[in-house]
């Protein structure tokens, strides 16, 4: 597995390695060891997927208490996924990256805990699977508005976006409770 580091420190696309012939390809996207010697996290507690239509937009999501370590990949479809640094004393805080995330492609993000999460579906539907290193807390789960200004993220959007409507209630990020 290739790990390709990004411009936000801990947050790393990693590319597994294709097997390809006349019948398709095969790649090998999660192995417990081959993780534990790259020093990524071997140790996930829930696998989650989603299903969205074009032009849906979710997140920004993280947790205060039981924060999430999350290894996303698109396994239907094509996705402009993104990570926020929400760690307060990081010297990349509100800082994000955001990268395409494709089906054609086994190439996932690994996003450490202490980061907001969100995607915006650019395929007429996507499906989107990823495992987290701790379990959801509804109660400690935070929403940083999608569209904050402060984060200027250039969501390549082709239309108005279809968002939830708790996202649409998320806070600023300056509003925001976030991990010191």
């Amino acid at each position: 597995m290739e790990i390709l580091p990004t411009s936000l420190p801990g947050v790393l696309r990693l590319r597994p390695r294709i097997f390809a012939d006349d019948r398709g390809w095969f790649a090998e996207t999660w192995n417990e060891a081959t993780f534990q010697k790259v020093g990524l996290p071997s140790h996930f507690v829930q696998d989650n997927q989603s299903r969205s239509r074009q032009h849906v937009l979710r997140g920004l999501h993280f947790q205060l208490q039981h924060p999430q370590g999350k290894l996303v990949r698109a396994v239907a479809g094509r996705i402009f996924d993104v990570a926020v640094d929400v760690r307060r004393s990081s010297a990349h805080f509100g800082q994000w990256i955001g990268v395409e995330l494709s089906a054609d492609a086994p190439d996932m993000l690994w996003i450490p805990p202490g980061f907001a999460h969100g995607f915006l579906v650019l395929s007429e539907s996507a499906d989107v699977l990823y495992k987290t290193t701790d379990f959801y807390s509804p109660a400690s789960e935070r929403t940083i508005r999608w569209n904050d200004p402060t984060l200027a993220i250039e969501w390549p959007l082709t239309s108005g976006p279809i968002v939830a409507a708790k996202d649409v209630a998320g806070t600023l990020l300056h509003q925001t409770d976030v991990p010191e």
